[in-house]
């Protein structure tokens, strides 16, 4: 997501239904990162799904940067 001091933005509508990082610009100054899939985006929100099963929506004016990342790999079972 950074590179050589700039910030990427690279996923696009194409991307819905994708695992993906995003940063977000908080209004206060900084940032804050969020991973998950793009379930929807539409009027310039994307609805993102976490791994806790949660969502949050984010406009694509507050992304600072993204890409999309490898699916969760799946967990081992314990050895009996």
């Amino acid at each position: 997501m950074h590179l050589r001091g700039r910030l990427v933005h690279r996923i696009d509508q194409d991307d819905v239904g994708q695992r993906v990082s995003l940063r977000i610009s908080l209004p206060g100054g900084g940032f804050t990162d969020i991973v998950g899939v793009v379930e929807s985006w539409a009027d310039g929100v994307l609805t993102v799904r976490r791994r806790d099963d949660s969502t949050v929506e984010v406009g694509e004016g507050d992304i600072a940067a993204s890409r999309v990342v490898p699916p969760v790999p799946p967990r081992r079972r314990p050895r009996p």
